[in-house]
């Protein structure tokens, strides 16, 4: 019996693919930066255009409309207005602190039509006085020139059934301005806080703004509406000039102080007296008789003796 035998080899075990340890695990390389390109293309700056625009400049808390009417070769010409203006504006500027930009002043002085106190530049210019006011802003009306009173138009309006005027430029061609007009153009519109004088050296110009409120200088109290006396004629300028001397010679003067004082002045001088420093200088300007009588009112009631002036 034959026997084969079939040696067989002990069979490899499958090869298993070895992972390497940690410590032989390539590690990940850092990115390397890009290199640098200058950049030479210029850009413009990013700027808000309102930073280019100018800082829009207050309205002035201080303003004024100076009116002087000489009525130039008519038989109303007056002597002396133009100065009154001036005598105002160095009232303004170097006692009260105005700035000569914000004044405005009428005139027949200069060949502007524009500066010419006619009736539409005198109104445009109130219109303009009260323009945006507010809280805490002085505004200064002043008028040397002829006034007048005429039948009232408004039933009610005033206890003598008179309206009192001021006479433009052109008042014959274009008419005068009634106080009701001053009184809705720069009376109505003022908001809470804001100050208005109006100085108006003027016949018939007592009440020249319509206020409810006139001080007698007799009773040393307020009265409703005082009436007012008929028309004089009388030299323009001896109010302004009065006024305007006093409140430079006697600071911190208040309201009742200066009217006393515009009435002794001129009194002195119609009674013939010496007892003032300006008799003399009143006497030589406007002559031995005064007929300007100066009023007060105002649209609210206060102590005369105790507010200081203040434009």
């Amino acid at each position: 019996m034959g026997c084969w035998f079939s040696k067989r080899t002990k069979p490899k075990p499958p090869e298993i693919n070895k992972i390497p340890t940690e410590s032989k695990r390539p590690q990940p390389q850092p990115p390397q930066p890009l290199p640098l390109i200058e950049n030479t293309k210029q850009y413009p700056a990013v700027v808000d255009e309102q930073t280019l625009l100018p800082p829009k400049a207050p309205r002035p808390k201080k303003r004024a409309l100076l009116c002087g009417v000489s009525y130039r070769n008519s038989k109303y010409e007056l002597q002396g207005t133009i100065n009154d203006v001036n005598y105002m504006r160095d009232l303004l500027i170097n006692h009260f602190g105005f700035s000569d930009d914000n004044l405005r002043i009428l005139t027949e002085e200069k060949d502007d039509p524009k500066v010419i106190p006619t009736k539409n530049n005198i109104e445009k210019g109130l219109q303009w006085l009260v323009e945006g006011c507010s809280d805490g802003d002085s505004l200064v009306f002043y008028f040397a020139g002829h006034g007048a009173s005429v039948d009232e138009a408004l039933a009610g309006d005033e206890k003598d059934g008179k309206d009192e005027t001021i006479c433009p430029l052109d008042f014959l061609k274009e008419g005068k301005i009634l106080d009701n007009y001053i009184n809705s153009t720069i009376v109505g519109p003022l908001k809470k806080g804001v100050t208005l004088h109006a100085i108006v050296d003027a016949c018939h110009s007592g009440t020249i703004l319509d206020l409810s409120n006139v001080y007698n200088i007799e009773t040393k109290d307020w009265e409703d509406n005082n009436p007012k006396s008929g028309e004089e004629n009388n030299t323009n300028g001896a109010m302004t000039y009065v006024l305007t001397n006093l409140v430079k010679e006697r600071q911190g003067l208040s309201y009742g102080d200066l009217f006393e004082s515009m009435h002794a002045a001129i009194e002195d001088v119609n009674k013939g007296g010496r007892c003032l420093p300006t008799t003399n200088i009143l006497r030589k300007m406007f002559g031995t008789r005064i007929s300007q009588k100066p009023q007060l009112s105002s649209s609210e009631i206060f102590d005369v003796s105790k507010r200081p002036f203040q434009l």
